[in-house]
């Protein structure tokens, strides 16, 4: 049976979960049978599973948690998925309590593809302890979640089997409400959480907004309207309650109300105007603003709140290039194991390496060097593999492997006064080219090296 024949079985039997754990917001509750899961155990009944195809795709899944690339939010990276082959990647960056996190994977491409996406939380060093949290939805390319303490995730993305084509990633950490007073953001902030009051009896359990008298406020979320009313301390009161994060929003000071106790509310709806009742009679109009949790006490609000960046730096790179063979240039660079700048060194590149470009990041390739080893390095640093360095004509035959190893596999020979291309070198292998188009790694005599025809030189990575 081929694989493709499965593929109506797995999408009867894969369910989508989703956690509702107590760390995380998240739609519905995770089942252990998630979809990917439930992928693989399709294959296992229709007796794919030992097939080589199928077991490198459950290679890919775990390897790529173990060689999980660090990112920090808002990202973009668009890859490459050759359909002849396993595919799977993992990012891993921080959410701040208060924010929600959106993953959103777009497909060029006309033929549908699942696509599995599996949000991990990060706990341990090693893969093995992380614990698993949600997963996309049947047929969606888009996962949100909220957590409810400031913790590192990683997110896996895995097509299906024989599915391949150009993808875009994006991930965003946005705030998890909308901002309470009208045309104002965190910079009218002007006393935050924990502030001392008092003398230094007691700690602000909130933040003070500031602006002009009869600014409307606007409900942060849907929920449901506690209490409106009037207090010695914060004057015309509002309390909401807002269940699906299980919050409890106070708003203080106000000038005037506009909603009733029990009142249904929905997120941007006015409940209420700027003022300074109680006992802020004597500092300008602001709104105090606060957030509780039962159990827990007060929250800081401001990342709840604050507006973010959730704009990636475009992809830059060469598009083009994704799937093909490059090589380093002349000048020195560095493979390193995040796009971000300043990311950690991974290795030092000598000239002429040839490597597999994966997939843009701003203006890098994320690549993969003949040893599998994976990193980014910056496109302008890159030259085509062709035209090759310098072209030989061979006295002896050669050997050529499969890879620039010594347990590599020999592919093929190439007879004597045959006509090669030197395409590049990587520990002590050179990448050729017969005439018959063969290409492969051999260790060829250094004289056949020298005198290189020069392609290009590349740029340094600074």
């Amino acid at each position: 049976m081929k694989i493709k024949s499965v593929l109506p079985i797995i999408g009867l039997i894969c369910l989508s979960a989703v956690s509702s754990c107590r760390q995380e917001f998240v739609p519905e509750a995770y089942h252990p049978s998630n979809a990917h899961e439930a992928y693989l155990y399709a294959l296992e009944q229709a007796g794919l599973a030992d097939t080589a195809l199928a077991s490198d795709w459950k290679d890919a899944a775990q390897d790529c948690l173990e060689r999980v690339i660090p990112i920090t939010p808002p990202f973009q990276e668009v890859f490459y998925v050759d359909p002849k082959e396993a595919f799977s990647v993992a990012y891993r960056f921080e959410v701040l309590r208060g924010q929600r996190t959106e993953i959103q994977v777009d497909l060029q491409g006309e033929d549908p593809t699942r696509i599995f996406m599996d949000l991990f939380r990060v706990e341990g060093d090693s893969p093995e302890y992380w614990v698993p949290v949600a997963s996309a939805p049947e047929a969606e390319y888009r996962l949100e979640f909220e957590p409810r303490l400031t913790l590192f995730y990683a997110v896996r993305i895995q097509p299906e089997l024989l599915r391949g084509g150009r993808f875009t990633i994006t991930i965003r950490n946005v705030a998890s409400l909308d901002f309470p007073v009208a045309g104002a953001d965190s910079r009218d902030i002007g006393s935050g959480f924990g502030a001392p009051r008092d003398g230094g009896r007691r700690r602000h359990h909130g933040v003070d907004i500031f602006a002009p008298r009869h600014t409307f406020i606007t409900a942060p979320s849907d929920g449901r309207v506690l209490r409106a009313g009037e207090q010695p301390v914060g004057g015309r009161t509002i309390w909401i309650r807002d269940e699906k994060r299980g919050l409890t929003l106070y708003f203080a000071h106000l000038q005037a109300h506009k909603v009733e106790r029990n009142a249904m509310v929905k997120k941007g709806q006015v409940i209420g105007t700027v003022g300074n009742t109680g006992n802020a009679r004597t500092t300008p109009p602001h709104l105090h603003f606060a957030i509780y949790i039962r159990g827990s006490g007060p929250v800081d609000p401001v990342n709840f709140i604050t507006k973010t960046d959730d704009i990636p730096s475009p992809v830059t790179a060469d598009l083009q290039r994704l799937g093909t063979w490059v090589r380093s240039g002349t000048q020195p660079v560095h493979l390193r194991t995040s796009p971000e700048a300043g990311a950690e060194r991974a290795v030092e590149l000598e000239q002429h390496v040839p490597m597999q470009v994966l997939a843009a990041a701003a203006d890098r390739y994320r690549v993969m060097l003949p040893d599998g080893t994976s990193g980014y390095v910056p496109a302008r640093s890159l030259e085509s593999i062709r035209p090759g360095l310098q072209s030989i004509s061979t006295n002896d035959a050669i050997t050529v492997q499969d890879s620039p190893r010594l347990e590599g596999i020999v592919k093929s020979h190439i007879e004597s006064g045959s006509g090669i291309e030197i395409l590049g070198r990587y520990s002590g292998y050179w990448l050729l080219e017969s005439e018959s188009g063969l290409i492969g790694w051999a260790t060829i005599p250094p004289p056949a090296a020298q005198g290189n025809r020069q392609a290009g030189t590349g740029e340094s990575d600074g």
